[in-house]
């Protein structure tokens, strides 16, 4: 029998026509195309379980899929098989404000999970620019950096239902206690207290076994994850600077105190693409913003909040007075009037519609990577001189700084961005992204996220012994290697 005739039998909607097929060839990556051989969309963790098992049993590739905007080539179907698409399940199952925690589905967006703690005046941290039609659980088990810096927000994951490589179904963290009924709320009759709001216990943390697996270890059916009382006064604040090793000693000093919630460094390139009203607009932009801004967010949240931010600004002022003489931080950008309020929406709501990133030519590359805040100057050099070896203009390169921790580490993020149809410009781009990343992986750049068909197998070389042990742990949960072959190092 045909295996979209077995597929029908499993699932409420699967379909093999082109035409369906043809959304999942590529992304908005310079990955190349992989095809498909069906796609299915469930509807429960059972349908997604029984599509599992028969893919387990007559070894057939899955690709899962949970949202309609991919960026990185992980979810192109690389040895051809059968895609998951899980946008339909898209529920978000539990909000409880007493915990501090949202239950939801993969097909939950940005969107849809902003909206519905906003009525409840809850808010969840989010990515830079988080995309409105992305899927929340795929980009958090992505660990893509949020915005917020406070340590509590650092690991937002609670407790995840996970199908491993047979079909099986298992739960992370304290939903895995068997008094937890994930059909219930609390407050349902029959409801227990346990709500699976602790991550490691009991047993151990198996949740990160798919965070940044990019779907090679289990298919997530729902995911609970922290979220937090929405402040009540928020005061954006900018440091304009040329140095980046500067306004970097200056958050050094700052953020072990606690200070500042969204804190971000952007060069005058990607500042300039997100505040553009047109693609016009950006370089005139970028003759007037410096060459690099620092944007602090002070808030108050639910207890005292006009006293936490005074308390803030009262430390602020004593650093700059005392040892940061040369920074001006000040709560406005001289000759852009309203950009605080364009800066709060960015960081504190989903973008809806393009990302900024597309604006300026219709696509983009990014090369991202986790290192040491002192060296990420050293990092802008060098990406400079690759640049320059391709007679490619710096001053188009968009240069994003997140600090993580209280600065004990930061990412720093490239962004090149391209016309979709020039293919002189993607292959250019994707040689700079490879010799650049080369360089930077030999320098201890940490690429916790590797993406891409020619960097990431230079990375898995690098670390033999951790992929060797990636491997084993891929033979327990996905014995045949059916989820996602082809990404990272299986």
């Amino acid at each position: 029998m045909a295996l979209i005739d077995e597929l029908k039998k499993l699932v409420g909607k699967a379909s093999d026509a082109a035409a369906d097929l043809k959304a999942y060839e590529t992304d908005m990556s310079l990955c190349p195309a992989g095809y498909a051989d069906a796609v299915v969309w469930p509807e429960s963790t059972e349908e997604v379980s029984a599509v599992v098992k028969y893919a387990y049993e007559n070894n057939i590739p899955v690709v899962p899929v949970s949202s309609h905007t991919h960026r990185y080539g992980s979810t192109i179907p690389k040895q051809g098989g059968i895609v998951i698409d899980m946008t339909n399940m898209n529920k978000i199952l539990e909000i409880d404000r007493k915990h501090k925690t949202a239950r939801f589905q993969p097909g939950v967006t940005w969107k849809q999970l902003y909206d519905a703690l906003d009525a409840q005046g809850l808010r969840v941290m989010m990515p830079l620019t988080a995309e409105a039609d992305r899927s929340v659980l795929s980009d958090t088990l992505d660990r893509a950096l949020i915005t917020n810096t406070v340590y509590d927000y650092g690991e937002p994951t609670q407790s995840l239902e996970i199908v491993y490589g047979d079909g099986s179904v298992f739960r992370a963290g304290s939903a895995s206690a068997h008094a937890f009924d994930a059909s219930k709320v609390l407050g349902d009759p029959g409801a227990t207290f346990t709500r699976g709001v602790d991550p490691s216990g009991p047993g151990l943390d198996f949740y990160r076994l798919v965070q940044g697996a990019q779907g090679t270890m289990g298919i997530v059916t729902w995911m609970q994850a922290k979220i937090e009382i929405k402040s009540r006064i928020d005061k954006v604040y900018f440091a304009p600077s040329d140095d980046l090793d500067s306004l970097n000693a200056f958050l050094y000093k700052v953020m072990p105190r606690r200070i500042g919630q969204e804190i971000v460094i952007l060069n005058k390139v990607d500042l300039a693409s997100i505040i553009a009203d047109s693609p016009d607009e950006i370089p005139e932009l970028c003759k007037k913003l410096p060459e690099y801004t620092l944007v602090m967010v002070l808030s108050g949240l639910l207890r005292l909040p006009e006293m936490k931010i005074a308390y803030e600004e009262k430390y602020l002022k004593e650093v700059l007075d005392t040892t940061f003489k040369d920074i001006t931080f000040k709560p406005a950008l001289p000759g852009f009037p309203g950009l605080g309020r364009k800066i709060l929406k960015a960081l504190k709501t989903p973008w809806e519609g393009p990302t900024w990133k597309q604006t300026p030519n219709g696509a983009y590359e990014d090369l991202f990577f986790i290192c040491r805040p002192e060296k990420a100057q050293q990092y802008v050099d060098e990406m400079n001189e690759v640049l320059a070896a391709h007679n490619y203009p710096h001053t188009a390169v968009g240069v994003y700084q997140q600090p993580i921790e209280h600065n004990r580490a930061s990412q720093l993020m490239f962004t090149f961005f391209y016309d979709p149809e020039d293919e002189d410009a993607k292959a250019d781009i994707s040689d700079i992204v490879y010799e650049a990343g080369s360089r930077f992986l030999a320098e201890g750049a940490q690429f916790t996220r590797p993406y891409g068909d020619r960097l990431v197998p230079l990375i898995y070389d690098r670390a033999g012994n951790y992929t060797a042990v990636l491997k084993r742990v891929k033979n327990i949960f996905d014995e045949k290697n059916i989820f996602n072959p082809g990404t990272l190092c299986f």
